[in-house]
């Protein structure tokens, strides 16, 4: 296993080209593995790249094989809220399904580290601002349930597997980093004023 090697989900994708750069310029060598639906070849600069969708099992598997990776960093989801509450099911089998998929190869090739690209979505309408970590996890929508199932789902493969897991929840992250090597990529722009 090459410690120095992370395997990147969605590393093609906004926060996903973030933590390649992140990486990088710690030392590590990301690889990225993103089907390019919601992710930019372009924003592939900080180690090689893999095309592959996280339900394809088979070549997720040869990928895990040819880098042996070290840990992964899971950024591959689908993230817009109103879209999850028309097609719940799509959302579901990318988000819940496809991070199973993640988690099971991890186990079949023994790596026990991930970092899993969460949302603050899982809260829903909190009582309390700024949220506290501790704060009830209760979604409002198909969204933040799957990525509040796939947290679960970390608990119970740390508890069964000893697969070490930290979720990052975040709160409308935007910008581009200080450089401009990575940042929103959207035709149309959606999330800023265009």
């Amino acid at each position: 296993m090459a410690e120095n090697v992370v395997l990147v989900t969605g590393g093609a994708g906004y926060v996903g080209s973030h933590g390649c750069k992140a990486l990088a310029n710690a030392g590590y060598r990301p690889v990225v593995y993103d089907n390019l639906v919601n992710g930019h070849r372009d924003l592939v600069r900080w180690g090689p790249f893999e095309e592959g969708d996280i339900l394809d099992g088979d070549r997720f598997d040869q990928i895990i094989e040819q880098y042996r990776p070290g840990a992964v960093m899971h950024f591959a989801a689908l993230a817009e809220v109103a879209e999850s509450i028309r097609e719940p099911e799509r959302y579901r089998r990318n988000n819940v399904e496809g991070s199973r998929r993640v988690l099971d190869a991890m186990v079949r090739h023994g790596i026990t580290r991930i970092v899993f690209s969460s949302t603050c979505a899982v809260y829903g309408l909190p009582e309390v601002v700024p949220i506290p970590e501790e704060t009830p996890r209760r979604p409002i929508n198909p969204y933040g349930e799957t990525k509040a199932a796939v947290e679960d789902a970390l608990l119970a493969y740390g508890q069964d597997h000893g697969v070490g897991w930290m979720a990052l929840r975040y709160f409308n992250a935007a910008g581009a980093d200080p450089e401009g090597e990575a940042g929103g990529h959207h035709e149309p722009e959606s999330h800023l004023i265009p």
